[in-house]
């Protein structure tokens, strides 16, 4: 059995059964998508679509390959990044505008997603926003997991 995709979650169960538990698994991430900035927990999250948080936990990580946390953690990322690209906001402005409530957890996740502290890559993306289009920056910018990282893909720095 492959880890980390939608087969697993459509494997166990009756058709039926399996296409509604699909379906709330996303509801739930396009939850997280929309309401990124809100205060989010799992507990809640899984409320919303009536399973245990442990199932939803469980599910989740099987469909897509993290937790629900992790994921949106993944999502106010990449929002911050861009708010910090535009160089308007503060690192702790942009931390509670994405939903963070602590700049500690943010700053450690975003070094961790991204590969340097926020106001590097604030003082680096404000450096070399007028070298690049919009489109290629979105596109070199988007936070990807340093252990998923390509040593050829190309680096805003």
């Amino acid at each position: 059995m492959v880890r980390g995709t939608i087969a697993n979650v459509t494997t166990n169960g009756s058709p039926p059964q399996r296409l509604q538990e699909l379906a709330r698994l996303r509801r739930v991430r396009d939850r997280m998508d929309r309401e990124y900035a809100q205060p989010l927990d799992v507990e809640a999250l899984a409320r919303g679509v009536h399973m245990s948080a442990g199932h939803l936990s469980r599910r989740f990580k099987e469909a897509y390959g993290e937790s629900p946390y992790g994921y949106l953690m993944t999502r106010r990322i990449e929002r911050a990044m861009a708010l910090l690209r535009r160089g308007d906001l503060s690192v702790t402005e942009v931390c509670f505008a994405v939903g963070c409530a602590s700049l500690g957890t943010f700053s450690s996740r975003f070094t961790q997603l991204v590969g340097m502290p926020p106001s590097v890559y604030q003082r680096q993306a404000a450096a070399h926003a007028a070298e690049l289009p919009s489109c290629v920056v979105k596109q070199v910018a988007r936070p990807v997991r340093n252990r998923e990282a390509r040593a050829d893909e190309p680096q805003l720095a």
